[in-house]
Order: C-alpha cells, then structure tokens, then sequence
C-alpha cells in the first residue's frame, strides 16, 4: 500500500504531504512491530492503527488526496487476524475519529473531501469483507474430524433415502425399463443402453432378433449421440442421450421407413418420459461407484494391515523355529521342529497369497482378461502352480461392477483350486464381448471334496454371480479335476424382461 501511495505523494511534494506519508509509514511500522510478536494488546494496537490512520488522513485531506486511500488498510489487516467483528469495529474508530478531527478541528469538510473519504471508507469495507472470509476458510486450522462428521452425515441420509427408492438400485432392472418403454413406442430389431466409462461408452443391456452387425450400428450411433450431446438419426439406426451418463440405441425393424415413422417425433415425445427413469438408472450407477470405491480402499487397508502386522509376526515366530532348530535335544524334537517350520512356512505362503489377492482389483486402464492375468500370475509365482490363461477380449469394457464381480470369482476359483484340488495345472480362459462375458477355470485336482464346515468359497462365489445377474455352473469329474464356469449375459429377448437368475450355481 505504501508503494501504491507513493506516486501521488511524488506528485504533490510539499511539506504537510510528506510529513503525513511519513506517519503513515511510521503507524504502520509499529503495527508490523506488533504482529511479529502477537500480545493481548494487539486488540488495542488495532484499534490504535485504525485512529491514527484516520487523524492523518482527516488533517491532510484539505492539501492533498495522496494519502486517503490508507483508510482503506486498517479493516482489511483487522480482517484477517479478527474476522467481521475487528473489520466493524476498525471502521466505526476511523468514522469517528475522521468526523471528529475534521468537523470540530479543521473546520468541516467539503462535498469532495467528504466523498473522497467515503469512497475509501466503502474499499476498506469490502476488502475488510474478503480478508474476514480468508480468515473464517483459510487462515484457521481446519479440523481433521470435519469430512468424517460430513461422511456420516450423508451416509446416514443414504440409508434414510434408500428405503424410498420404489424402483431399487439395480441398473440392470432399471435399464431393462427404459429399453421396454422404448420398444413400445419404437419397433425395433435391435435395441441397446450404454453407459459412459470414462471417455468410452459400455453396453449396459442389448437385444437383438439380427445380426451381430445390428447392435454395431447401434454402438456407432450411440458414439455419436452422446459425443454431439443430442438425438441422432441415421437411416434406420438412431440413439438419443437420456443424460450425460446413459445413451440409449436401436435399430428400426426391417421394412419400416425412417420418415413414415418419423423417428425424431417419437424420440422428442420419449424424451420427457423417460427423465425419471434416467434419473433412477444414473442414481444405481453412482451408488455401484460409491460401493466399489468403498470396497477398494477397505480391501487395501486389510491387504496393509495384513502385511505389517500378521505376516511379519509370524515371520519372525519362523526366525525363532531356527534358531531351536539348531540345536534340538533330541531327534523326536528335531522332528517336531521341521514339521513346524513347514507349517509356519506354509501358512507365511497362504498369507502372502491373500494379500496379493486383496491388493490385486480390475484398474481403470486395464482390461479384465489382464486384471486376470495379472493375479495368475502372482498366484502362480506363490504357490509354484503354473496357471495358463487364454483372453479373448473385444475392446469395449463391461461395466466396472461387472468386471470387479467376474474378477473374484475367477480369483476364488484360482485359490481354491490351488489350496483343496492339489493341481498340478490349472486353464483359465477368459472370454469378454462386452456386455457379455464367459470365464472358465479348470484344473486337474481331486474334484469336489467334501464341504467343510468354515468353507464359504463357492458360497461367495455363488453371491457375486447372483448380484450381477450371472449363471455359475461347476462341473465335477471326480479323479480328473473341477472346472467352474461363470456366464454374464446381459443380451435380452425384445418379448421377455431381463431374467435375473434366482438360483446362480448350477451342478453341471
């Protein structure tokens, strides 16, 4: 402010000017003195900057306006250390005193120098304002409990609200209710929903009674509906946006004419009707975001606490097996040890196999065929297995709850494969045309054994594919190995609604 203030002083250099630029640098020398050193007093040297500021200003206003613009300074520093309250209180000293010194000392003001005082008086206001903001979000510590508190409270009004969702939160279900609204309306041969993924759209549901080539022209309309941000029609293909998350696409049935349909009429009069149901469909996918995010971190978390705390204790119990192993009193007792040291051993092995599994997800750059792979891989390198995997992947990616739910239970299949069968090998093949997708897992171990009582492995395995609408079937052939199969259909037939099986495991 003082090299602001510096130019107009230079202009008018006469003694009274200067001497006021001179207290003025002089009042604030001594208020920077005291905000190195804050005291209960720097209430009171506030209060004495922002009079001392105002006398100035008030006896050297008849000869110059060089240093009027200093009244704005007091409410902004006051501001920042005192919020609203200081930022008051500094201008009600500077009003007083400036009215006093000039009504009752220096004979009254002029219209102008009244004005030119107001003006300052209404800067430092605002600026008081904006230094009172920063000091509210800014300048004060925040506290590390506030997005915790924040969390539970919107946690807790997602728990109230989801009792009031009447249509649910599967996007299948809500998917296949725009496609059936739609289909009344539009007779079609093929009929799709995608929704975005990151720069790219994923089928959510198709239907076809063509060609595979139908639901391609879908695919390509649907891209340019959603790039363009409006209905498209081209021939007898047309997509419309339902919001920036979903697109829907068809494909009208032979023999029918564009224009004697008058495909655009019926998309503008679908448009207002299907809102609600866009609405519906983008809450499911937010809430299937939301839970494999929260999914993700947990399973992170207990992948870290895995690692430093059980893993390296019972590390350092196997480093205490050896050194008694050095020196057994006796052979029965070297027995004993070995045998602990091969159970400590194995039990380190199954640890770092399930931390490599918690830690090991399907990515946003990865496909599945490669989250696939990657885990085999790992898998294979802990338990000395060899695992072969065989992708077949188109490029389009199935939805990422899809991929997360198909991902497990290809890995569930893998452990127990190599934890129960005792496989020497194990096939892995992995087929995705998205929005389909078939994973096989086969191995040549002892079959299916009987359950026991803490196995829940293909119980889980069994929940996963019933949460995403998908068929599991074990075949067992007992002597020659197991090979688990899971199937994602999300294709429907255009007479009948999605088909969500009631039973997900079937014994082959």
């Amino acid at each position: 402010m003082l090299i602001a203030l510096l130019p107009p002083v230079l202009r008018t250099p006469d003694e009274k000017t200067l001497l006021a630029f001179v207290a003025i640098c002089a009042i604030w020398a001594f208020s920077q003195a005291s905000d190195v050193r804050p005291t209960r007093a720097h209430d009171v040297v506030a209060i004495l900057e922002a009079a001392a500021v105002a006398l100035v200003c008030a006896a050297s206003i008849q000869t110059t306006y060089a240093v009027v613009g200093a009244l704005a300074v007091p409410p902004f520093t006051v501001g920042l250390a005192r919020g609203v309250r200081g930022v008051l209180v500094s201008l009600v000293v500077e009003t007083v005193v400036f009215v006093t010194v000039s009504e009752y000392l220096l004979d009254g003001l002029t219209d102008e120098h009244s004005l030119s005082a107001f003006s300052w008086g209404v800067t430092g206001l605002g600026l008081g304002l904006i230094a009172s903001f920063l000091n509210s979000t800014l300048l004060k510590p925040q506290d590390p409990l506030a997005p915790y508190l924040y969390a539970q409270t919107l946690i807790r009004e997602l728990i109230d609200l989801s009792g009031g969702l009447s249509s649910g939160l599967d996007p299948n279900t809500l998917g296949g209710a725009i496609l059936s609204t739609v289909r009344d309306d539009v007779p079609t041969s093929a009929l799709a929903i995608y929704v975005s993924r990151g720069d790219s759209l994923t089928p959510l549901l198709t239907g076809s009674l063509g060609s595979p080539e139908d639901l391609s022209a879908c695919e390509d309309v649907a891209t340019d509906a959603w790039t363009v941000g409006k209905p498209v029609v081209r021939g007898r293909a047309f997509a419309f946006p339902l919001n920036q998350a979903a697109v829907v696409a068809g494909l009208l049935s032979e023999g029918l004419d564009p224009d004697t349909m008058d495909v655009g009429d019926r998309i503008r009069r679908l448009t207002p009707e299907l809102q609600a149901s866009a609405v519906h469909l983008d809450t499911a996918l937010l809430f299937s975001a939301f839970r494999d995010s929260a999914t993700a971190d947990e399973r992170r978390r207990l992948a870290r606490e895995m690692h430093d705390g059980v893993a390296q204790d019972i590390a350092s119990l196997g480093y205490l097996v050896d050194v008694l192993a050095a020196k057994p009193a006796s052979p029965e007792q070297a027995e004993r040890i070995s045998l602990l040291r091969e159970r400590i051993s194995a039990i380190v092995a199954e640890v770092r196999r399930s931390v490599v599994n918690l830690r090991t997800s399907v990515g946003t750059s990865e496909s599945l065929g490669m989250a696939i792979g990657s885990i085999a891989r790992s898998l294979s390198e802990v338990s000395g297995v060899p695992i072969h995997v065989t992708l077949d992947e188109h490029t389009a990616r199935l939805r990422p709850e899809v991929e997360a739910e198909l991902f497990r239970i290809a890995q569930e299949a893998m452990n127990n494969a190599i934890k129960h069968a005792e496989a020497s090998r194990i096939e892995v093949n992995c087929q995705v045309h998205a929005p389909d997708a078939v994973i096989t897992v086969s191995d040549d171990g002892r079959g299916m054994q009987q359950a026991r009582l803490d196995s829940n492995g293909m119980q889980i395995m069994q929940e996963r594919a019933r949460l995403i609408g998908a068929v599991l079937l074990v075949d067992d052939a007992p002597g020659r190995g197991l090979t688990v199969t899971v199937r994602m259909t999300a294709s429907h037939d255009h007479d009948a609604p999605v088909d969500v099986p009631t039973d997900a495991i079937v014994r082959a």
